[in-house]
């Protein structure tokens, strides 16, 4: 039998199919190459780091000190330690040795891979387009390596973070993609580098999307292109380390409610102390920028100060990982005879010789300090709670592992990444639902404190979403919402002459003119300019009607359609004002929208939405709710001094001397507004040499916003704030050159004190 022959179409269609399938896999392979690459990187150079690591460890304080911290379980020595005794003098000054090699490095070649890298990241992923700068990453590495393994305090995640975020900037780059695609690789390179430098791939890819916002937000584009980088940097790494977590725990297991009791009383420890970090930090790194020495000079005195306090207490110093292990392990350290009293004066000392180290400009990460602080913290309550409730809290270790994802997460504002962080770290997964508690509860009483300054509250405030955010608002907005802005105008008949028309115009300050037949139809549109070149031309005055000079090809809008539409619409002809006409019948005109309607109703929708979304509390939103209901006639001023457009410098000057007020409407001779004219206007026109046949009009602004009596005083608020006026004037609806009015900031607060406030007050004693 022989097949039935395909049609043509049919085969054209399939080949356009299987075409369609081959570039969509073309282009998956293409990206995934990518990452994959940015991932083989970012391992490379989190071995590199750790070799670098090791090195310096063995040559500052194993030869010079005598001093050899112990290491977490996962990890290993990688040179034999020697025979040279303990040497605590010596601590003294190997910080300040380390941040004077590293001040000098970092201030000579690139001055920005000063502190911990992973705010950097951040910025560059918000405001620079995913642009790093290609020596930072290896200025940042050799820095952290000298400032860390001489004795500073610091982690391991900020240089390897920029390692893998500077490769993903570089690779982007160099193919020349887009700023969107350079931030997405960009952000990869950081999941692949904390990922793989702490065996946590998943907590890797997370955090990288995490870590962006302040609020609990995920950057979605990011995780799975992060989630590849971060496998493959991991198997990198532990190809050459071994496999395993960071850290080795016991098999600890939560079984009994009564044991959320005390880590709550944690959560509230580690708030307390993520403050004095966050606080102590900023607040030394705010010192160090005022202090007047040079800048490469300054980590070497903030590593001398490390060093002071490393001299009583050597275990806050360099990485601290295996302390945290001992903590975990029941068995830390006693400090005049207390285990519990070491953790305490461990993690206190930590937050001061990190703050130190990398707050005067010495280079490390912050996470792995974080780590050991929460986790010193999280074994002293454990121990103490053991101590009063033994038959409650069995485990003390188990703190431990729950007090390195709280503090984390009150310092950092990434609750979710971070106990993922801490489970894989640990290897312990039974403890998911105390750390989400306490990270919970963490996050929610700190969120006004980051380590990371340049997180951005959420996707609304980063310039990175700002057009996609744009589009999105507008989307959500409908025609109909803007109605009551909507401009009446004067017909013009389509049969009326254009010698009739002239005397209209003359009387009318529109721009555009609607054209209708005898039963009111729109049959067209023309505006002022498209008959400038006949409008004055006596010969065919009487001949033309203005049917003629019409467009009869009417871009319109209804009630129902979006914002993104209309302003699509504003742009095809370059037109400043749309007629709305009727949902189901085009020819009824509604009125007329303005351009700068649209883009100021706009700017209100987004201020209201950021003010919704960083409202401190209820309070504030039903403020903002009361002044919606209250119309500006309700506060504006209608007794105002205005300056006749007329009015000399001379007379203005002396006007301006004698009045009270500090901005002032220009008025021209029918009392139309045509300008406004603030005192610091005035001052720079009196201390310049000026024509003394200017008058207030020439010196006057003449791009006005205004409000109407009707408006809210939450539009007038927000218009005055948004161009920081003096006062707004005010103005009639259907003529917008008619001056009722002015309203500024007092006016407004006056009146919602008055209507409110007081309204409030008298009820509630009645």
């Amino acid at each position: 039998m022989y097949q039935k022959a395909i049609p043509l179409k049919k085969r054209l269609f399939n080949h356009f199919i299987l075409k369609l399938g081959s570039a969509r896999i073309t282009t998956a392979g293409k990206w995934t190459f990518y990452y994959v690459l940015i991932g083989l990187i970012a391992g490379l150079g989190s071995i590199v780091f750790q070799y670098l690591c090791q090195v310096g460890l063995h040559v500052f304080l194993d030869l010079l000190a005598g001093y050899r911290p112990p290491a977490p379980a996962g990890e290993s020595h990688l040179f034999q330690p020697t025979g040279v005794p303990f040497v605590r003098w010596m601590l003294f000054f190997l910080p300040a040795f380390g941040g004077i090699l590293s001040g000098w490095l970092v201030y000579t070649f690139a001055p920005e891979a000063e502190g911990h890298g992973t705010d950097a990241a951040i910025d560059s992923y918000h405001n620079k387009g995913g642009f790093i700068r290609g020596r930072i990453p290896f200025v940042k590495t050799i820095a952290s390596a000298l400032t860390i393994t001489s004795g500073g305090s610091g982690g391991r995640e900020g240089p390897i973070a920029q390692i893998g975020a500077g490769f993903g900037s570089f690779l982007a780059t160099k193919l020349k993609l887009s700023d969107r695609e350079r931030r997405i690789m960009l952000a990869a390179g950081v999941g692949a580098g904390v990922g793989s430098i702490f065996r946590a791939p998943l907590a890797g890819a997370l955090f990288a999307a995490e870590v962006l916002y302040r609020d609990p937000e995920f950057e979605s584009e990011v995780i799975i292109p992060a989630g590849i980088s971060s496998v493959v940097a991991y198997c990198v790494f532990c190809l050459v380390f071994g496999w395993g977590s960071l850290f080795e725990s016991q098999d600890f297991v939560f079984q009994n409610p009564l044991e959320l009791g005390p880590y709550i009383v944690l959560a509230f420890v580690l708030v307390g102390a993520g403050i004095l970090y966050v606080k102590a930090f900023y607040g030394l790194h705010h010192v160090f920028k005022q202090l007047r020495v040079p800048n490469h000079i300054k980590p070497a005195i903030g590593g001398l100060c490390t060093g002071i306090i490393g001299f009583f207490l050597p275990a806050t110093l360099a990485f601290g990982y295996g302390y945290a292990q001992m903590a975990l392990d029941n068995v830390p350290p006693a400090l005049f005879g207390s285990g519990t009293l070491f953790l305490l004066a461990l993690a206190l000392g930590k937050i001061m010789t990190t703050s130190f180290s990398i707050g005067s400009g010495g280079s490390g990460g912050v996470f792995g300090p974080s780590i050991v602080i929460g986790g010193a913290l999280g074994g002293a309550v454990g121990r103490i709670f053991h101590l009063i409730l033994p038959g409650i809290v069995t485990q003390p270790g188990a703190f431990v592992v729950v007090g390195m994802a709280g503090f984390f997460a009150a310092v950092s504002n990434t609750p979710i990444s971070t106990i993922i962080f801490v489970s894989e770290m640990t290897d312990s997964y039974q403890l998911l639902l105390p750390s989400l508690l306490v990270c919970s509860l963490a996050f929610l009483l700190s969120r006004k404190w980051t380590i990371y300054v340049k997180q951005v509250p959420s996707r609304i405030d980063s310039n990175a979403h700002r057009g996609d955010f744009f589009v999105d608002v507008l989307g959500t907005i409908r025609v109909k919402e803007l109605m009551p802005q909507l401009r009446r105008v004067e017909l013009v008949p389509e049969n009326m002459r254009l010698v009739d028309f002239r005397k209209m115009f003359s009387s009318t300050e529109q721009q555009y003119f609607p054209v209708v037949d005898e039963e009111k139809r729109l049959t067209g549109i023309f505006s002022i300019n498209d008959i400038r070149g006949v409008i004055f031309d006596q010969e065919v005055g009487d001949l033309v009607v203005m049917k003629d000079v019409a467009n009869s090809d009417i871009i319109v809008t209804t009630p129902s359609e979006d914002l993104s539409e209309v302003l699509k619409k504003f742009t095809i002809r370059n037109i400043n004002r749309l007629p709305v006409v009727r949902e189901e019948d085009h020819k009824i005109l509604l009125g007329m929208l303005d351009r700068r309607e649209v883009i100021q109703y706009y700017n209100e929708r987004v201020d209201e939405i950021k003010l919704r979304h960083h409202r401190a509390d209820i309070e504030s939103d039903r403020e903002i709710s009361q002044l919606k209901n209250i119309p500006v006639r309700e506060a504006m001023r209608r007794e105002m001094q205005t300056i006749p457009a007329d009015m000399s410098l001379t007379e203005l000057q002396d006007f301006v001397h004698r009045s009270k007020f500090n901005s002032f409407p220009v008025v021209d001779e029918l009392d139309r507004l045509i300008g406004m004219l603030s005192l610091s206007d005035c001052q720079e026109c009196f201390s310049q040499e000026r024509e003394e046949t200017l008058t207030a009009k020439d010196v006057a602004t003449p791009g006005i916003v205004t409000i109407t009596e009707d408006d809210s005083l939450f539009r007038a608020l927000t218009r005055i704030t948004q161009g920081d006026f003096s006062v707004l004037p005010v103005v009639d609806k259907e003529h917008p050159k008619k001056l009722l009015g002015v309203i500024s900031r007092r006016d407004i607060m006056s009146t919602y004190d008055n209507m409110i406030i007081k309204k409030s007050k008298s009820n509630s004693e009645r």
